[in-house]
């Protein structure tokens, strides 16, 4: 290859790989909204007519309808991770976490059906999958529990996985959200350490 040749063989690349990953977002962004409307059996035709790509380009990123369904729920994971990040900044540890805890179920609630959309593969895939996604999800829940026991307003002898269970139990009822937060905020009145509690009373 002549010198000359070469910069404009780099300078071709650079926009493919932009463009690359502006139609993976676009696609990922179309694949959420078209699930979360009409469900994860959406056809995979309008997900790309509706993320404005060809057929071959969704294909290209997403090999099978598996392997978005996949991506898809994957971004909601990274979602719920990076808000429990974001709410280590605020200033009210009791509340970032009852915070974090109400998105949890409204995760649980609205995506279960999502997950259980991915089919499993030989070797047990799937319940990998599932195994480093709650793993991902305990360790969100627990930065923000280990932050408001130590600000006392969680009592210390309940662990991540206790609250997990309840909450998980609760988005499972199938209510409205107007339910869910009203139960939700039952629970938190026992989660409660008794001295935070008080003090939320005066």
């Amino acid at each position: 290859m002549s010198p000359e040749n070469q910069p404009a063989i780099h300078g071709r690349s650079r926009p493919r790989r932009a463009d690359a990953e502006r139609n993976r977002e676009a696609i990922l962004t179309a694949a959420k909204r078209l699930f979360n409307e009409r469900g994860a059996d959406v056809a995979i035709d309008e997900v790309a007519r509706t993320a404005e790509v060809a057929n071959a380009t969704l294909y290209r990123h997403f090999a099978t309808r598996a392997d978005l369904l996949v991506a898809v729920y994957a971004e909601e994971v990274i979602e719920l991770d990076e808000l429990s990040r974001r709410m280590m900044d605020r200033t009210d540890p009791d509340q970032a976490f009852a915070d974090w805890l109400r998105a949890f179920v409204h995760h649980v609630a609205t995506k279960r059906d999502l997950a259980l959309a991915i089919p499993d593969k030989p070797g047990g895939e799937r319940s990998q999958r599932f195994a480093d996604w709650h793993s991902t999800m305990l360790t969100s829940a627990q930065r923000l529990l280990t932050r408001a026991q130590a600000d006392q307003a969680v009592r210390p002898e309940l662990t991540v996985t206790d609250l997990l269970a309840l909450a998980s139990g609760i988005a499972l009822t199938s209510r409205s959200p107007a339910r869910l937060d009203a139960m939700l905020d039952l629970i938190r009145d026992g989660y409660c350490s008794p001295d935070h509690r008080k003090q939320s009373i005066r």
